[in-house]
């Protein structure tokens, strides 16, 4: 199993961690098989999405606010039960193929923490399973 740390900005964010799975894939030296991505907080979460604009992850974000607003009557003591909903919402781990030592994706995905109680410091979990050198 590999990590990887992903600092985030604020208190609700998308980070594109694309690249840094790519490079821990890499030095690891994955060929042929595939990934799997887990963040072990449960305020935080993974997902593949649209990556060319940034506007999307920001709607999504957006859309997710409205959904699960910070300010309701919720009842955990830590004032941070809508972060724990909203990653319930997107889910903790993301699976990718992985050929000829690349991450297959499509044109305009990429991988994304999704930060709902920042801003932290977040591990991410890579287990691949698959070809080595």
């Amino acid at each position: 199993m590999e990590t990887i740390q992903v600092k985030t900005p604020s208190r609700s964010a998308v980070v594109d961690i694309t690249s840094k799975v790519a490079a821990k894939l890499k030095e690891i030296g994955a060929t042929d098989g595939a990934c799997l991505i887990y963040t072990p907080h449960t305020t935080a979460a993974l997902t593949i999405n649209e990556g060319a604009d940034p506007d999307v992850m920001d709607d999504v974000l957006t859309a997710l606010e409205k959904l699960v607003p910070w300010d309701n009557a919720y009842k955990h003591v830590e004032g941070n039960s809508a972060a724990h909903i909203k990653s319930i919402m997107v889910g903790g781990s993301v699976q990718v193929i992985v050929e000829s030592g690349r991450i297959v994706l499509g044109t305009w995905e990429k991988i994304f923490l999704c930060e709902f109680d920042g801003p932290r410091t977040r591990k991410v979990f890579l287990k691949f399973q698959g070809e080595r050198p």
